[in-house]
């Protein structure tokens, strides 16, 4: 932005003024938009004079004009257009001089903010929000960008919050609502929230495909199908819908399906993302058909697209489990006896996902004392707050008693969102928790650790048919996935040694085979009494969230044991990662 002499004097007599009399900077403020109407620099004088005089409203428009003053700035344009192009390097080589001269530029400073955030550095990117928040409070953008961030952040409550304070209905951030509704358990919530953006903007496919995973939780499965139906009526090529049928498992696709999805899949440009979504839907469709070799053809080169999107390395694991091991010895755990927060209210179900977790979940949530909830991102945040890198977890030695406590409640805090009734006790299922196993027993002396184990081909090749929306980056490759396997069984061989309260080791094909024998000895672990509900799981109405929801929601069956059998012919590498534990996993 060019300015005179004459103007940029006045400015800096006015920013002197403030802290003396802001009246005066206020007049000044005017005085400069009169013989330079539009100037941004004044528009940010007036407004921070107001707020000091207590003039909000005005302020509040002084404080929007700036901001739409800035909005014509060349070098915020150019920042835009390098944002727009993705050349972040670009777009912050013209944000920071800028934010240096100007600091109170609110827009650049929003704009600092969505390159902080497309580079994953979501802390950054809150600071500078709630920056620009405290400079125009009415700045609604802004606002709608903090709550994404925070849900980014696996904080859905006070995202909720920060959308309440935003005027209209922007179906934008209506989705997110929804969304976030959804993270807190309040699905019949979040799912009014999509009928309403829906009746008011229905040709939106991904909305409908949303609307779907809010209605599958909670069981509406034929509205469910209805809804990804729509999506895909009036986008044919979208990969994740197409998936999203095939994750239901237990509905099977037609031949036009297959048809419909080869032809998507055939079209000159389609993107990655849906490329991949549909090579795993198609792997699905071609595994009902018992066509295997072109089933496996499709998991093959989904996961093969997926993997290089992701960059995973399974040797952090590996280095992570020798760690924990060389830590985690029995007298580590007497040296801390009595410390950490006592409360016994959390179980937590850990293992490797698709072992049956959410089958045992779903069985403990059947129990008058129980509460499910979901798989919760809590313990995980903590421990990337305690130590990143070869920090973890080693940095927990150097805890005390104190700290250890804290932790504890500050744990039991952040899951109380999700705690909808009164019982004593609630579940955890968060599979990858199995890392932090040491960590739970020290920070929760009293809580459970129930371990759900399945036998590693089928719990393996189950993974490697299933995409993630996040996380399960060893999941694409049967190499890989056969290294995670090991290692998490492993450490937890390891822990059951020198842990003083060691997790239940729960195995899949034993509660398959004697669920009421199993179940029984699940509940003493947990010291509740048998309760027969617990048998009838499948008939609680409760909502689901994991690929699993419909398979639990049906009575025990053997369906899901061996079904890595027909590919045994492609399953080498995962024998040979596997490596011991293929013939010793229990």
């Amino acid at each position: 932005m060019e300015m005179s002499g004459t103007v940029a004097e006045a400015l800096r007599q006015g920013a002197q003024l403030i802290r003396e009399d802001p009246r005066l900077a206020a007049r000044q403020a005017r005085g400069i938009l009169a013989a330079a109407p539009g100037n941004a620099d004044a528009y940010r004088l007036l407004g921070a004079a107001l707020r000091r005089t207590g003039e909000a409203e005005e302020a509040e428009q002084a404080e929007l004009d700036a901001i739409a003053a800035s909005v014509g700035d060349p070098q915020l344009i150019r920042a835009a257009e390098a944002l727009l192009d993705n050349d972040l390097a670009i777009a912050e080589r013209i944000l920071r001089p800028h934010l240096k001269a100007r600091p109170t530029d609110v827009a650049a400073i929003r704009m600092m903010a969505e390159l902080a955030a497309r580079l994953g550095r979501y802390p950054d990117a809150e600071k500078l929000l709630r920056r620009a928040l405290e400079l125009a409070p009415a700045f609604a953008p802004a606002r709608a960008n903090l709550a994404t961030v925070l849900y980014k952040q696996n904080r859905p409550a006070e995202a909720i919050a920060e959308l309440d304070r935003l005027q209209g209905a922007d179906p934008s951030n209506q989705n997110l609502r929804a969304a976030a509704l959804g993270r807190i358990g309040s699905y019949e919530e979040a799912i009014l929230v999509y009928q309403q953006v829906l009746a008011a903007v229905p040709g939106q496919p991904k909305v409908w495909m949303s609307y779907g995973h809010a209605l599958k939780t909670v069981g509406r499965q034929p509205d469910a199908i209805a809804a990804y139906r729509r999506a895909l009526d009036l986008a044919p090529s979208l990969g994740e819908v197409w998936w999203s049928l095939a994750n239901l498992k237990t509905v099977p696709f037609a031949d036009a399906d297959v048809a419909a999805m080869e032809a998507a899949l055939a079209r000159e440009g389609l993107g990655r993302e849906d490329r991949f979504h549909l090579h795993f839907a198609l792997g699905r469709a071609y595994e009902e058909r018992k066509a295997f070799a072109e089933s496996f053809r499709h998991y093959a080169e989904g996961n093969r697209l997926r993997a290089e999107t992701i960059g995973y390395d399974v040797g952090e694991v590996a280095g992570f489990v020798e760690r924990a091991k060389a830590l985690f010895t029995p007298a580590f755990f007497v040296e801390r006896a009595g410390q950490g927060c006592a409360a016994p209210d959390p179980v937590f179900i850990l293992g490797m996902p698709r072992a049956g977790s959410t089958l045992v979940e779903q069985i403990l949530a059947s129990h008058s004392q129980v509460e499910g909830t979901m798989e919760l991102p809590d313990i995980p945040a903590l421990a990337r707050r305690l130590g990143k890198g070869d920090a973890y977890p080693t940095c927990l030695a150097g805890l005390d008693a104190a700290a250890l406590r804290a932790l504890g409640e500050e744990y039991l805090e952040r899951t109380r969102v999700q705690r909808k009734t009164d019982k004593p006790f609630f579940i955890d299922k968060m599979p990858n928790n199995w890392a932090h196993a040491a960590l739970i027993r020290l920070i929760l002396p009293n809580a459970k650790i129930v371990d759900a184990r399945r036998h590693p081909l089928d719990c393996c090749f189950s993974n490697f048919k299933q995409h993630y929306a996040r996380g399960q980056g060893f999941s694409y490759s049967l190499t890989d996935m056969g290294r995670y396997y090991a290692r998490y069984v492993a450490l937890m061989r390891h822990l059951a040694a020198a842990l003083p309260a060691p997790p239940h080791l729960l195995i899949h094909e034993r509660l398959i085979d004697d669920p009421e024998g199993e179940i029984r000895a699940l509940l003493d672990h947990l010291g509740l009494p048998f309760e027969p509900a617990c048998l009838a799981f499948h008939e609680n109405a409760r909502a689901v969230r994991t690929a699993s929801s419909e398979q639990v929601r049906r009575p025990l069956n053997r369906d899901g044991l061996d079904q890595w059998k027909p590919y045994e012919p492609w399953l080498d590498p995962l024998k040979a990662a596997l490596g011991p534990v293929l013939d010793d996993w229990m």
